[in-house]
Order: C-alpha cells, then structure tokens, then sequence
C-alpha cells in the first residue's frame, strides 16, 4: 500500500473513533483532537446520562512569559476548559461562582432558549456569589464557538474558553488533527483603572501618533494643501490618523491559547496531514491580523457555520469572530502562527511543528497604517495623488494613503441627510461605503491573498428565502474625546425600551458605522445572513466587523422569542453604552 492509501486509512480511522468517542461521552483526550499542552481536565464532554459539565469559576494566579498576576479562571485555567459537545444532545453545564461577586456565561453563538443565554439583567439574574447555576439547552448546531463572562469587565481577567460541537453527521470538513487557538488580550492593569484612563483621554494608550516629521513625509507625497487638509480634518473630529484601537500593546499582552509571545506554544503535526486550526478571538479590545509564514491556509467555516473554501495567506478576525482554517505541511519543519495586533503594536504567536519545544523566525511588526479620509466618511480628494491605470486589471494605486482599490468593485457611496443623533455621537459618515470587498486598514498592500467577506459563501443554502419585510437602521456612533459609545446617539441608560423584532418575520438590519473605528457587532440568539451578493448563500454570521463609514445589511428570521443582547464586542465600548436589548415576541407581545 502507498504512502497516500496509508494517510487515507489513518484518517478513516481517526474519524471513526473520534466518533464513536463522542457518542459514548469520553472525557478523554482522542487521537484526532491531538491538542498540545493539555492536561484531561482541560478538555471536557458530557457525562453520565444527564450529559453533565461541572464549571467552577474563581480567582488564580496567571503567570505571563514570568510576570505574575491575578486572574478569573475556568476550572483553575485562563482560558477556561475545552468544552466538547456533540450537535443533537440535550446538556447541563452547572456553573459554580466562587467569586465574591456577581459572574455569568454567555454561550457565544449557540442558539438557545433565551433563559439560558446567560446575560445578568437580560435573561436571567446572574450567578450570585457562592451559589451554582444550571444551564440546560439542546445543542441544535455543530462547530466552533467559544464562552465568556456577560458580567462586567470580567472577560478582561480571562473568563473565556472555547466551545466545539461535533455535527451529528459526517463532518463535510477533512482533517486529521484539530486545535482551538484561542486569541486574547492581557492587562497587568485593573480593568476599571484602564476604563477611567480611556475617560480621562482618548488617546491615553496610543503611544503610536503622528509626528512633525510624518506630516512632512505626507506633504511630500499628497502635496502641502492635501497633507494639511488631512490634518486639519482629524483634528475638527478630535481625532488622529491613528486612533486605531482604544487599547493597545502599551498595556497588553497579546496570547495565544493563553500564553505570552515568549512561552511558544505549540501545536504538532506530522508531515502532510491536514490540520485544522479553529481560531477564536476572545480578546476585550484588540483585532487581529492572522498568518502563517511559509503556509497556506484555507477557510473552512466562519462562525461556527461551514463554507465554501477560501484559499488565503491571511485574514483579519474581529473580537468574538470565528474562523476554522485548514494547513497542510508538506516539510517537518516549524511554522509561526502569527497574530498581529491591527495597529501593530504587538503580537500573539505560537508554533506548529513537528515536535513540542520548536520554533521558527517570528516576523517584524508591520509599520503601523494609518486612517484615511474616507474612514471619516468623506469623499475621497484625488487631488495631490499619483495615480496610475494598469489596463489589464484596472488597478488604482493611490500613493497618497491606504486606499488601494480595484475599479470593477467601487460603489457610489451612500450620501447620508443631516445629524439627527444628538452629542453621543461626535459626527456621521456623510457618506457610507460598501466596503465588503476591502480587507481592512493595513492590509492587502502586500501580495498577500487577504480573507473579505466577500469571499464567505455558505455551503448550504440558507432555509428562508423570504425577502425582508422591513428594515431596521442602526447607527454606530460615539464620541471619542469622551468615550461615549452608543447606537443611534443614545448609551444604553438612555434609551426608552427594546428594539422590537416580531417572531418569524424577514427583516433587514442595516448597519451604519458612523464612527472612525472598526466596531464588531454580536446579535444573540439568531443568525445575522450577510448581504455580500451570494443569495441563497449569503454566510450566517453571529458578529459583524463593520469597518468605519461602512453600510453593511443582514437578513434575519427571529425564531426563538424572549430578549437578546445586542452589542459591540469591543468589552469597553458595551460598558459605556454601546449595547441594547432586542426583544423578539409574538402578535401579541408574549416572548414565552
């Protein structure tokens, strides 16, 4: 039998008795998850005939490449335990809080009964101290998803953990070995301290703006009048160019599966097997930009939801996004996985080898990008710019910034009517771009294939292929000189009541980011299709990453009544008011 026969039967094999494994509710470690680093207590799967998990949450040390901290840990681990369920079982997870205050779980992306979502004045109570709370929901969905605390800033601590489901079939995804790599931010700071810091200034963390010498750099390239222009429009915002994140490397610690830059973790592999990555962004603040030098990887599944494959070098994921990649190596060598911070102030990373302890070269950091006319919605002034046309692929090349486009995808913006939303929010996007097509700020200068949603294509049809009856508009909006944020201009405190969906229906929910930074948006408890012109197959996504002066549209069924979150994902920006309660109820407003 040759070499190919024998990878053939091995993954078979594998794929039989990981199966098997899952249906008899094994605890323990099975050949093709091969996770690295773990310990039996770190992965967990339903036991006994109520398909128990036991979960118990509580402070504990964090040691970070040697400097201790304190921490909030899942079952004595930051991030908290694997949990492994199977798609068609009914469970209980029992969540202990040994905190001296209130705590919570909010099962990012499962849909549920809305009791057991897990957001304290929401949908239930909270987790009082010293007392356990039942969560129990049939598990109606398969793939990768991830868990954190809806309480406060304590998913800044470390309250988060990954969460796989097992599809009740044939998984349509081949591999032969299976990792979580679960992205995340750390801060020796309190979490509050941080948040009074970013009161005091909004720039407090950015230790990365604009110099003399940079604005001289910029008016040799634009020319004076369009290199001044720019300035001067930052600076009526209140604003700089580089205002890329809130919070930033001055203060984080980028991990990997929770460890530091420095601690390497690794993942193993053996020479041309399939590997699947599952990489989850469980971070407060920070976005991320993914590669692995030296290999390719293809996208399997965003959000938990299986698509069409996408071949890439690199992708951008948005707090609390999912994306599922699949690696194949073809040499026994090692291989960075690599996160880049979107402003470039740092990075998470970790190694895939063939054996435990390997490294491989770390790439340099990026220059940091910088924000551009349009992210202000503002038309964009071509005036001062070197431009040229290459016929073959109409490619613009605009030296003069961040704007690099291609001429077959550019849409008239959308020309907005005047502010009617009151001083929580600074300005508006005069006009709104369709940006579905752009990877990012920072990204796709390079050669490198970069993930857009346009890319994302369900692999099944979705099963409403209802228009939408109506269309609700929401506004991102915020003011950055007093770190108000806010959807249509109002903080939460402020609004009336809920935003009201009717069970069943086919709405539109259009966003409009009228704010100068990337927003990720999280509706719990149903499905959010997003419009990027493949019909049937438009993706089904749990979060949203709206660039700035974007229009982004997703058409939504509310199946299951009751009251759901919605929210920036950004942890600061939902604690200072950028958050509201759908509420989903019947003809006549029962949601029971």
């Amino acid at each position: 039998m040759n070499d190919d026969s024998n990878i053939i039967s091995r993954r078979t094999f594998l794929r039989y008795t990981a199966s098997m494994a899952a249906m008899a509710g094994l605890s323990t470690v099975l050949p093709t998850y091969a996770f690295a680093n773990l310990k039996d207590r770190d992965i967990l799967t339903p036991q006994g005939p109520d398909n128990v998990i036991d979960l118990t949450i509580g402070k504990m040390p964090k040691s970070i490449d040697g400097k201790e901290g304190e921490a909030i840990g899942i079952n004595g681990t930051v991030p908290g335990p694997i949990i492994r369920l199977k798609e068609g079982q009914d469970v209980l997870l029992r969540v202990t809080n040994n905190l001296d205050e209130e705590t919570s779980i909010h099962w990012h992306g499962i849909i549920l009964p809305f009791q057991m979502d897990g957001v304290p004045g929401v949908s239930f109570d909270g987790i009082a101290p010293g007392t356990t709370f039942e969560y129990r929901y049939p598990v109606k969905q398969n793939g990768t998803y991830w868990y954190h605390s809806h309480s406060g800033l304590q998913e800044q601590l470390g309250h988060y953990g990954p969460l796989i489901i097992d599809p009740a079939d044939e998984d349509p995804v081949e591999y032969d070995r299976d990792f979580p790599v679960v992205l995340s931010d750390w801060t020796f700071e309190n979490p509050y301290k941080v948040l009074a810091n970013l009161k005091k200034s909004e720039g407090y963390y950015n230790y990365q703006k604009r110099t003399l010498g940079e604005f001289f750099k910029d008016a040799k390239q634009k020319g004076m009048g369009t290199a001044l222009k720019d300035y001067l429009s930052f600076g009526k915002m209140g604003m700089s160019a580089t205002d890329l994140a809130d919070t930033t490397g001055a203060m984080y610690t980028y991990l990997m599966n929770g460890r530091g830059p420095q601690s390497n973790w690794n993942a193993l592999f053996e020479k041309r097997e399939k590997v699947r990555l599952r990489f989850i962004n469980a971070s407060a603040g920070s976005i991320f930009d993914v590669r692995i030098p030296g290999l390719k990887m293809t996208v399997v599944q965003a959000d938990g939801q299986n698509v069409k494959p996408v071949p890439i070098d690199e992708f951008r994921i948005g707090i609390a996004e999912t994306y599922d990649v699949i690696v194949e190596p073809e040499d026994e060598q090692a291989y960075t996985i690599f996160a880049e911070s979107l402003d470039r102030s740092g990075y998470a990373r970790g190694t895939l080898a063939p054996q435990e302890g390997m490294e491989a070269p770390v790439p340099e950091l990026r220059p940091r990008p910088k924000r551009s006319m349009k992210d202000m919605g503002m038309k964009m002034d071509m005036g001062g710019m070197d431009m040229k046309m290459d016929q073959g692929h109409q490619d613009m090349d605009m030296k003069g910034g961040n704007m690099d486009m291609q001429m077959s995808k550019i849409k008239p913006p959308v020309k907005h009517g005047p502010d009617t939303h009151g001083i929580g929010a600074a300005a508006i996007a005069q006009n709104q771009f369709d940006r579905l097509h752009e990877p990012g700020i920072g990204l796709g200068n390079d050669g490198r294939d970069v993930l857009v949603y346009n890319d994302l294509k369900s692999l099944k049809p979705n099963i409403d292929k209802r228009d939408a009856e109506r269309e609700v508009e929401l506004h991102l909006t915020g003011n950055m000189e007093r770190y108000m944020w806010s959807f249509d201009g109002e903080q939460f405190h402020e609004v009336d009541g809920p935003i009201d969906f009717k069970h069943n229906e086919r709405l539109r929910l259009t966003l409009v980011n009228d704010t100068m930074m990337e927003h990720p948006i999280h509706l719990h408890g149903m499905w959010m299709e997003l419009e990027n012109g493949n019909g049937q197959y438009n993706p089904r996504k749990h979060t949203l990453l709206v660039q700035p002066a974007q229009r982004i549209s997703a058409l939504i069924t509310p199946r299951d009544k009751g009251r759901w979150a919605f929210h920036c994902h950004i942890l600061y920006h939902m604690e200072m008011g950028m958050f509201r309660v759908v509420q989903v109820s019947d003809e006549n407003g029962n949601i029971y």
